[in-house]
């Protein structure tokens, strides 16, 4: 597929090669702060959004929630290459835009005033812009929009929905945390406790534990940073990860591991809740980004101001 019309190339920033890149596609909305903005869209049109845009081009946008995770992803990059000058498998950041390129530019000099390795920028008003994920080889989609969130879902890329809140996310390393069931891993055992309740779902868990659960609609995201991990050793990683898990480690935290262990991706550290909120654990490790396919687990970290990325049952 052809890129789309309104694709401004960072000349300032070295490009990757997308076969080789773990590319990741953010909103506008995602990366920065433009709930202001988006509500001057919502009421006044997209004309009055523009000017407004064209107005303010030179006054950079606040970070918004994604915004730390981006810049830890760059350092990451930083220490991959320190490592190895000639290495390809880097972060790739794109940002994907429902804006024209007339009102895109102000998104444009912000990245550059932050002095974001952003190496593209899609500006598709009026389309679906989850289209060009796949042509770009995008491995995760974070997004301020729902239904661009589950039309990536569908077209099978990792994605995630972002709220916009305050963060102070510290910069290094990158550290990452995934929920386990629907999020890693398939949502078949949460099916099963809707279904059959607690006792059904442990009776399911202890006649499959020799069974690696399905793949979640994250696992394609979490085995790339996975890899990447593995030009390090634990101790100069400049990346961490983390299962932070409503299951309880004794009765439904063997086949967790077991199914880590089948898929060799190695997790640095793994917490079972058994059901506790996840929120304290969370400021504890003060990731720059929390993935979870449950709302009140959104919530509670976002109260501890964690920055949280929701991934919807599509």
């Amino acid at each position: 597929m052809a890129e789309p019309e309104g694709t401004v190339i960072n000349t300032e920033v070295k490009q990757k090669d997308p076969s080789e890149a773990l590319v990741i596609a953010v909103t506008t909305r995602a990366i920065f702060s433009l709930e202001e903005e988006h509500k001057l869209y919502l009421e006044k049109g997209k004309e009055e959004y523009t000017r407004h845009q064209q107005a303010n081009q030179d006054k950079p946008l606040p970070p918004g929630t994604a915004f730390a995770f981006i810049q830890a992803a760059q350092y990451v990059n930083k220490k991959i290459l320190e490592s190895n000058p000639a290495e390809k498998e880097l972060f790739d950041i794109l940002v994907l835009s429902n804006n024209s390129p007339a009102s895109g530019v102000r998104i444009i000099n912000s990245a550059k005033h932050y002095g974001l390795e952003i190496s593209k920028f899609c500006f598709v008003s009026d389309e679906d812009s989850t289209q060009y994920l796949k042509s770009h080889g995008v491995k995760l989609f974070l997004s301020a929009d729902r239904t661009d969130v589950c039309n990536a879902l569908q077209r099978g890329v990792s994605a995630a929905l972002v709220f916009q809140q305050e963060v102070q996310a510290p910069s290094t390393p990158l550290r990452v945390v995934f929920d386990g069931d629907a999020v890693l891993f398939s949502g078949e055992t949460d099916q099963v406790f809707r279904e059959q309740g607690l006792e059904g779902a442990l009776r399911y868990e202890r006649a499959m534990e020799a069974v690696p659960m399905g793949e979640g609609p994250l696992k394609a995201f979490a085995m790339h940073l996975g890899k990447m991990c593995k030009k390090f050793s634990q101790e100069t990683s400049p990346i961490r990860t983390y299962l932070v898990t409503a299951r309880s480690g004794r009765d439904m935290g063997t086949r967790a591991i077991k199914t880590l262990r089948e898929w060799g991706l190695a997790i640095d550290e793994a917490f079972f809740m058994d059901g506790a909120p996840k929120g304290p654990i969370l400021s504890q490790i003060q990731p720059h980004i929390f993935f979870d396919d449950g709302l009140h687990n959104i919530q509670g970290a976002q109260d501890v101001g964690v920055p949280a990325a929701w991934v919807p049952s599509h």
